[in-house]
């Protein structure tokens, strides 16, 4: 590793960390517009980590080192999923170290400790977020798997920064493989981020709720990191969207300066990006839970459907 590479790793990183409650603020700004209520700030997501930062953390007393180390292990895991997205550049150390199929463990593991942590206590409401969040991964994970799939028939490589790569450099085609899987990314993202209509993240209803649920006992600094790595997650899935549908601006080199040159393109991106989640989420009505197999079904059966059609094509 290079020390060009390195510092342009490190301001991607950065980039992530600064923008994914940036982001989080604007999809929450454009969603209360659209409803035509009064919009809280852009900045607000910043001003609520830094009070949940500046706060004590309020701990159950029979709360194991499992349920004190998990808000550390998610934010990690998150933060290192994010590092390996392409967001500025496809030519960075840590996108070239893993493939799609060590981000979606990476996610994966985050679900695992966050669902083992809401149980931990022993409370009813994590118990019963912890079974729901585990029903949403072994749905959602083999679709994205899928939708991944898709798109490395193509790169015929399973390293994301490839893929990115491949799609950016052939000349603007239409594949009709990657519509289906754009469908299904789609929903895989919305269920995998608790946004409406799998979960609706401004509610707090006992009965309905899953990622607050699972976060329902962590305060202080605990529940600052769960929320920054919240908004991290939905910055690295709409990332991943934008480098697979739209993988245009990227950066080809580790230079830091082409970095900040690519850094207008991914903004304007996430903009239009988070108005569209906005749209979507305020014509969207939140489904009955024992809807949300048949929607994420749904989804694995138009990613499949686009890795048949693509192989079906090729041949």
């Amino acid at each position: 590793m290079t020390f060009s590479g390195a510092l342009a790793q490190l301001l991607e990183i950065l980039v992530a960390l600064a923008l994914a409650p940036l982001l989080t603020g604007w999809v929450n700004q454009w969603r209360a517009w659209l409803q035509n209520k009064s919009a809280p700030s852009l900045f607000q997501p910043y001003r609520v980590l830094h009070k949940l930062f500046n706060k004590d953390s309020v701990v159950a007393e029979h709360a194991s080192a499992l349920f004190r180390s998990t808000p550390y292990i998610v934010f990690g895991c998150v933060l290192l999923a994010c590092s390996i997205v392409p967001t500025l550049s496809t030519d960075l150390p840590l996108s070239q170290a893993a493939d799609v199929i060590a981000l979606v463990g990476l996610f994966a593991l985050a679900r695992v400790f966050i669902s083992l942590a809401a149980m931990d206590i022993g409370t009813a409401f994590g118990s019963l977020g912890a079974r729901r969040e585990m029903l949403i991964g072994f749905l959602a994970e083999p679709a994205l798997l899928m939708v991944m799939f898709s798109a490395s028939l193509i790169s015929k490589s399973t390293s994301l920064a490839t893929m990115v790569e491949t799609l950016a450099h052939r000349d603007l085609a239409i594949y009709p493989g990657l519509a289906f899987a754009g469908v299904a990314f789609t929903m895989v993202s919305l269920a995998e981020n608790a946004r409406v209509p799998i979960d609706n993240p401004a509610t707090h209803l006992e009965l309905t709720m899953i990622h607050e649920a699972l976060i329902l006992e962590y305060s202080g600094r605990h529940l600052a990191l769960l929320e920054w790595a919240a908004s991290l997650k939905l910055f690295a899935y709409s990332c991943i969207g934008l480098a697979l549908f739209f993988p245009w601006g990227l950066a080809e080199a580790q230079a830091p300066l082409l970095l900040l040159l690519a850094l207008p393109t991914l903004v304007a991106k996430l903009a239009l990006g988070g108005i569209a989640l906005a749209v979507l989420e305020t014509l969207s009505a939140k489904m009955r839970i024992f809807r949300v197999p048949e929607f994420l079904a749904t989804a694995f059966l138009l990613a499949v459907i686009g890795l048949l059609v693509h192989i079906l094509l090729a041949t």
